[in-house]
This record gives C-alpha cells, sequence and structure tokens, in this order.
C-alpha cells in the first residue's frame, strides 16, 4: 500500500513538473532566447526531464504494486 501512495505522488508530481518545464519552454524569455541561440532554455528542458523521469518511476512504482 505505500508504494501505491508514493507511486501516485511521484507520478502527480512528475505530470507538474513536465508542465511547468512546458509552460518555461513557451514564456516569452525562452521563445526570444530560443529564437537567438537556436536552442530552448535549460531550465525548461530541465525541468521536462526531470518530471518525466519522476512520472516514470511514480509509474513503474503503481505497476509493480499491482502484481
Amino acid at each position: 500500500m505505500p508504494s501505491k501512495i508514493i507511486g501516485l505522488a511521484l507520478l502527480l508530481v512528475g505530470i507538474i513538473l513536465a508542465y511547468y518545464g512546458y509552460q518555461e519552454g513557451e514564456s516569452l524569455v525562452s521563445t526570444v532566447k530560443e529564437s537567438i541561440t537556436g536552442s530552448p532554455t535549460d531550465r525548461s528542458i530541465a525541468l521536462m526531464v526531470a518530471g518525466v523521469i519522476t512520472a516514470a518511476v511514480g509509474a513503474g512504482l503503481l505497476l509493480r504494486g499491482k502484481r
């Protein structure tokens, strides 16, 4: 039971982090920097990667708990 709760919490936190990373990438400052440098900001990439990894770990815990 505790692994399901932790897995759900990690899944939700991961989704939120990925969403904030996406929003960061769509901000005016990030858009201007990306048009000049040709690459997205490090912060937006870090938030999205952390979100995806955290969500994957959470989903893994949820699926492992069902066996």
